[in-house]
């Protein structure tokens, strides 16, 4: 039996966003991972002609092509692409479901603000150029047109009534440092899932971009772990 992993990066981001556990997987595992990256996405942003149907589209493309190279198809998704990971599951499918920081609600506005604070200091001591916060709000808050942030609250409505009948087997990871995701939306998104087999690990010092903090490793772990059950090709001790 052959494994596929998809992986659906989040908004205003890209494969980028998951690449050390798309590595971890590739180094653990001979399954066959797949990162397409969303219509307008990717290291330049161009969001202005495209729409939520667009990006979900080009993740259900991505998860036909798959499903016609492997016999088993598990979904991983990245904040928006959680959301889009959770529409595929109700229309195909999919063995199992893993949940990063998704944006079933977002903007945690306490560790946002102990964010901007870091940045506040980093500035007076003329350290800007090496705070990788500042420079990701910068630039998605310059190039993400007002028009593709209504797309992204689309997803959210569109698959927001749908999780109760949602019954894939699913694990949640969730940074407890979340400055644009809050944990709440884990422990909401981990209530309100239909599926019986659920889990939700924490990331005790994770941000936003959770598949870069600094516990990766533990997590990676036990997400594979989640992935294997009942798995039977070939899987490499993680130990």
């Amino acid at each position: 039996m052959k494994t596929g992993v998809l992986c659906i990066h989040g908004f205003t981001g890209g494969p980028y966003e998951m690449q050390p556990f798309v590595q971890y997987i590739e180094e653990k595992t001979d399954w066959l991972v797949k990162v397409p990256t969303l219509p307008g996405h990717g290291p330049t942003l161009s969001l202005n002609e495209f729409t939520a149907e667009n990006w979900m589209m080009e993740a259900e493309q991505s998860l036909r092509l798959l499903q016609k190279q492997v016999n088993r198809v598990v979904v991983v998704g990245f904040s928006m692409g959680g959301l889009i990971a959770l529409y595929l599951s109700m229309r195909y499918k999919i063995d199992r479901l893993v949940l990063l920081s998704a944006s079933a609600k977002f903007i945690s506005v306490g560790q946002l603000l102990e964010d901007i604070k870091d940045i506040t200091v980093d500035a007076v001591q003329r350290k800007l150029a090496t705070n990788t916060i500042y420079h990701l709000y910068e630039y998605k808050l310059t190039h993400t047109p007002i028009r593709a942030a209504v797309e992204f609250l689309r997803i959210v409505k569109m698959v927001e009534p749908y999780y109760e009948s949602i019954n894939v087997p699913v694990c949640i990871v969730q940074g407890q440092k979340d400055g644009i995701v809050p944990f709440a939306s884990a422990e909401y998104l981990y209530g309100r899932l239909g599926s019986v087999e659920k889990k939700l690990i924490t990331s005790e010092c994770g941000k936003h971009l959770i598949c870069y903090s600094e516990d990766c490793d533990d997590w990676f772990e036990k997400v594979l772990h989640f992935l294997v059950r009942n798995e039977k090709t070939n899987y490499y001790d993680c130990g």
